[in-house]
C-alpha cells in the first residue's frame, strides 16, 4: 500500500504544487497585459482543475487510504484550519505592516480572515470527520453528499455578503465575498468524493479493471467529451469567479478531467519512475504541505513591491527561484525533524 501511495498519488500532488507556484506568480508578479493574454489563460487553466480539485480529491482519498479514524481527521481538520490563518498572516505580513504603520487603505482582516485552501482544507476535514461518524464505509453516501454540495452552489453563486454581520464566517462557507476564494460550498464535494472513491477501489480495485476494454471504450468517450466541451472548461478555469466558485457543471467537468488527468500520469510514470524529475514530484507531493506554505510566505510578501510588475521572462524566472527556495528549505526542515525524532526514538529506546 505504500508503494502504491508512492507511485501515484505524491507524484499528482507534487504536480499540483508545481502548478499551483506557477499561477500564483501569474496572478501577482506578472503584468496585466499577460496575465490577461493567451499565456495568463493557459497559467490560470493549468493551475485549476489540475492543481486545488487534484489537491483536495487526494486529500480525500488518502485520508481513507490511511483508515484515520473520525478523531484522528478532527485534529487535523483543526490545525489546518488554525495554521491556515496564520499562514494568511504570515504571506500579508508585509502588508499588514504597511495597513498598520503607513496608513495603507486596505482592509485588515480581509486577509487575516481570507478563505484559502488551507483553511478549507482544515473545515472540509472536520466535516468530513462527522460525515464518516455517521456513513461510515458506504461509498455511495459520499457520492451522494458530495453532488448535494455541488447542488447547493446554485443558492449561493450570487449572494453579496460584504456588508453582512456574518462576512467573515460566511465567508469559509458560502463565499459571497472577495476575500473568500475556497469556500466549502463547492468545494468541500472534492475531498467527499475523494474518500468515497477510496472506498470503491476497496470493493472493486481500479487497478485490476483499468486496462479492460470497457474501461479503455469509457476513457475514449470521456476524452471525446472533454475535447468537444473544452471551451467550457477552459473558459470557466481562467475566469477566477466563476472557477472559485462554480457550480455543478463544472465539477462534473472537473471530474472528468481528473479521470483523463490520472490515467495519463499513471502511464506517464512507468516511464519516469526511474528519473530524478519523478524522485523530485514525488519529494513535492510527500511534503505538498511545507512546500505550499513556503511558496505563500515568499510570494505574499514580494508581492506587496513586485505586484503586476513583471514581463514573462522574469515571472519564469521567479517561479524556479521560489521553487528552488521552497526545495530546500523543506528538504532541511524534513532532515530536522527526522534527526530529532531518531534522537526522541532513542532516548525511549
Amino acid at each position: 500500500m505504500k508503494n502504491k501511495r508512492l507511485i501515484l498519488p505524491d507524484m499528482i500532488k507534487g504536480l499540483a504544487v508545481l502548478l499551483m507556484i506557477q499561477v500564483h506568480i501569474m496572478e501577482l508578479f506578472a503584468r496585466q497585459d499577460i496575465y490577461d493574454g493567451l499565456c495568463g489563460q493557459i497559467s490560470l487553466f493549468l493551475g485549476g482543475i489540475p492543481a486545488a480539485p487534484v489537491f483536495m480529491l487526494m486529500m480525500g482519498y488518502l485520508m481513507a487510504l490511511k483508515n484515520k479514524s473520525s478523531v484522528d481527521m478532527l485534529k487535523r481538520g483543526i490545525r489546518l484550519f488554525i495554521g491556515g490563518i496564520f499562514l494568511n498572516i504570515g504571506m500579508n505580513f508585509h502588508l499588514i505592516y504597511n495597513i498598520i504603520f503607513k496608513d495603507w487603505n486596505y482592509n485588515l482582516w480581509n486577509y487575516i480572515f481570507g478563505a484559502d485552501i488551507l483553511t478549507m482544507a482544515g473545515l472540509s476535514l472536520i466535516i468530513l470527520a462527522l460525515i464518516h461518524k455517521l456513513a461510515k464505509d458506504n461509498y455511495l453516501i459520499y457520492f451522494i453528499i458530495a453532488l448535494i454540495i455541488t447542488i447547493l452552489s446554485y443558492f449561493f453563486i450570487s449572494l453579496d455578503l460584504e456588508t453582512s454581520y456574518w462576512r467573515y464566517v460566511l465567508s469559509f462557507i458560502t463565499g459571497g465575498t472577495s476575500w473568500s476564494y475556497f469556500p466549502l460550498i463547492p468545494w468541500l464535494a472534492y475531498p467527499v468524493l475523494g474518500y468515497g472513491l477510496k472506498l470503491l477501489n476497496n470493493k472493486y480495485s481500479f487497478s485490476s479493471i483499468i486496462n479492460n476494454f470497457w474501461s479503455k471504450v469509457t476513457l475514449i468517450l470521456i476524452t471525446l467529451t472533454l475535447i468537444l466541451s473544452f471551451n467550457y472548461g477552459f473558459s470557466n478555469s481562467f475566469l477566477l469567479t466563476n472557477y472559485y466558485h462554480h457550480r455543478m457543471l463544472f465539477f462534473l467537468w472537473a471530474i472528468a478531467f481528473m479521470v483523463v488527468w490520472f490515467y495519463g500520469w499513471y502511464q506517464i510514470s512507468k516511464l519516469l519512475k526511474n528519473t530524478i524529475f519523478f524522485e523530485f514530484l514525488q519529494f513535492l507531493g510527500k511534503h505538498v504541505t511545507s512546500i505550499y506554505v513556503i511558496q505563500w510566505l515568499i510570494i505574499g510578501n514580494l508581492s506587496t513591491e513586485f505586484y503586476k510588475s513583471k514581463n514573462l521572462e522574469e515571472s519564469v524566472m521567479w517561479f524556479f527561484v521560489i521553487l528552488f527556495i521552497s526545495a530546500i528549505s523543506t528538504y532541511f526542515i524534513s532532515q530536522t525533524r527526522f534527526y530529532f525524532t531518531s534522537k526522541k526514538l532513542q532516548k525511549i529506546k
